[in-house]
């Protein structure tokens, strides 16, 4: 007899997918707790991720930046998510009717786990221990069910089923029992039922008690956290003729915290134990140094007003942020360890394994180069590199702004490569001037009459002198410029604007104190950052 097909054999199927994410479930949530409670262990999920990042090309890292903007990490682990939900169900249905297959297809999962951690850039055979382990727990999940299926007749689609009874074999093993119900579906046994639905209750108190474990790390790296000294010569308060009104709220001239752009390729933030945190000066120097972080709060520090831009930033994008950093003078640093002649690249390298190189002989025209452990009058956010990081007025931060620093290796350009450069991106990375409009926003509607036209412009190291508006096919019409604080943050500008009743194209173009006019032909962000003049289309009501 052909059992007919009924809601009680799909359900026999969506109980074995459910199985397959269960035994996932519950062994990824071992190798977390693994990884939370053993240093220098990696999670699966991360140590993937991180490989994943590390081995996308270009184009693809571009379109999630362009595509998600800072949320491209939290893109990548919804989609990590959805991939071994799918992955995981579909390792159960199979384990319904080939067992071993299953369990093959989780330990070549345990495997890529592995892989990624010992080759990534946090690499190292302790780290690959968590995915052999989520492997074996998930394993030992799926043959667990399998046995009970087995033994309650859950199994028994792929038994063949007769009208009369047929006697076994005296010498023939005894089949499974089965369950037919008198419209010949298959139904579940609640034995079967209830000692799965166990191991999901198992699974999720591990999660559970992997997130404590993680809480509680993070704790203890924030009540380690504690308040900076003041500057040697604190910079005095900005006045506010250094920013427009009409950039108060959609632009200010520092850039709060919470709304500082980030991009970089760490999938989780790095929480650095400060207590066993050393910065080193290494490399291609008279003497190699460590510095702990009392060190560096005991030094003189500094204050500077900088403005970061990433090179990922489009024309008129959003991936730059001005903020007052305090820290210690890099070049103090390089001078303390004396800095052989013949290094020409000075590389800094996360605790992450991430790294950034950028030649000596641009810090004559960045003087002001921090190593950085504060933003803004606090500590150094997390996500923004704390303990310590770099920040390099005037180059690009792919190849200068190393946060979580744990590393600054004098070295010579030839010698080595900084994590973007053997991925399209130029070894020099000169910020290029630009500007933006920020007020109107593009395709937004504004009512006719006077109104203004606001924005930043930039040139690092060098400064603005000049910053100039057309509407259509107009004049250019030369804006007024706010109070230049230094050459190394942006200058905020305004222009007031009779707006009449149609649609209208405005574009803003920026000089630097050098005379140079901004580019205009538009040229994408690889290798060495985007040109071209911003350009917004806005109505007129």
């Amino acid at each position: 007899m052909r059992i007919p097909k009924s809601p009680r054999n799909v359900g026999v199927v969506l109980f074995w997918a459910a199985s397959g994410l269960i035994a996932a479930g519950t062994g990824l949530a071992a190798g977390e707790v693994l990884s939370a409670r053993i240093p220098d262990m990696l999670s699966p999920v991360i140590g993937v991720g991180n490989r994943a990042i590390d081995l996308a090309p270009p184009v693809v890292k571009r379109f999630a930046i362009s595509t998600f903007g800072t949320n491209d990490k939290q893109a990548l682990l919804i989609g990590m998510a959805v991939t071994i939900a799918v992955f995981s169900a579909i390792v159960g249905v199979i384990a319904r009717t080939r067992l071993w297959a299953s369990i093959i297809a989780l330990f070549l999962f345990g495997a890529l786990g592995s892989l990624a951690a010992v080759t990534g850039r946090q690499g190292g055979i302790r780290a690959a221990i968590p995915s052999i382990v989520t492997a074996v727990v998930a394993s030992l999940v799926l043959v667990a069910v399998s046995k009970l299926a087995s033994s309650s007749g859950s199994r028994s689609l792929d038994t063949p089923v007769t009208d009369a009874p047929v006697a076994p074999r005296v010498d023939a093993p005894v089949a499974p029992r089965i369950e037919v119900a008198n419209n010949g579906s298959v139904s579940l046994s609640r034995r079967t039922v209830l000692a799965t639905g166990a191991f999901a209750v198992v699974g999720a108190g591990l999660g559970l008690y992997a997130r404590q474990l993680t809480a509680a790390a993070d704790a203890a790296v924030r009540k380690a956290v504690r308040k900076l000294p003041l500057a040697r010569k604190p910079l005095a308060a900005l006045p506010a003729s250094a920013g427009v009104p009409e950039l108060l709220e959609a632009n200010p001239f520092i850039t709060p915290n919470k709304d500082f752009y980030r991009i970089d390729t760490a999938l989780v933030v790095p929480r650095v134990d400060v207590g066993r945190w050393r910065l080193r000066v290494r490399g291609m120097v008279d003497k190699e140094l460590s510095y702990t972080y009392d060190d560096l709060l005991e030094r003189a520090l500094v204050e500077r007003d900088i403005t970061l831009t990433c090179v990922s930033n489009e024309v008129g994008g959003i991936l730059m942020g001005n903020a007052r950093w305090l820290g210690v003078p890099l070049q103090e640093l390089l001078d303390e360890a004396g800095v052989d002649p013949k290094a020409t690249q000075i590389m800094g390298r996360s605790v992450d394994g991430w790294s950034a190189g950028f030649p000596t002989a641009a810090l004559r025209n960045a003087p002001d180069a921090l190593v950085a452990v504060g933003m803004n009058g606090e500590p150094l956010p997390f996500e923004h590199g704390y303990p310590a990081r770099l920040v390099v007025p005037g180059i690009y931060g792919y190849a200068s702004a190393t946060k979580w620093l744990d590393t600054i290796e004098l070295t010579t350009l030839e010698a080595a490569d900084g994590y973007w450069v053997p991925r399209g991106y130029s070894k020099k990375a000169p910020i290029k001037l630009a500007s933006r409009i920020d007020v109107p926003r593009g395709l937004s509607t504004i009512p006719a009459g006077p109104t203004a036209i606001a924005g930043v412009a930039w040139s690092q190291t060098v400064g603005i002198s000049k910053v100039e508006v057309k509407i259509d096919d107009g004049d250019w019409t030369e804006a007024e410029l706010a109070d230049e604080i230094g050459i190394d943050t942006w200058r905020q500008w305004r222009l007031t604007w009779d707006a009449t009743s149609g649609r209208h194209d405005i574009a803003v173009r920026a000089y630097d104190r050098a005379g140079t006019l901004q580019i205009e032909e538009r040229v994408a962000p690889l290798p060495n950052g985007a040109t071209g003049w911003h350009q917004v289309l806005v109505f007129v009501s």
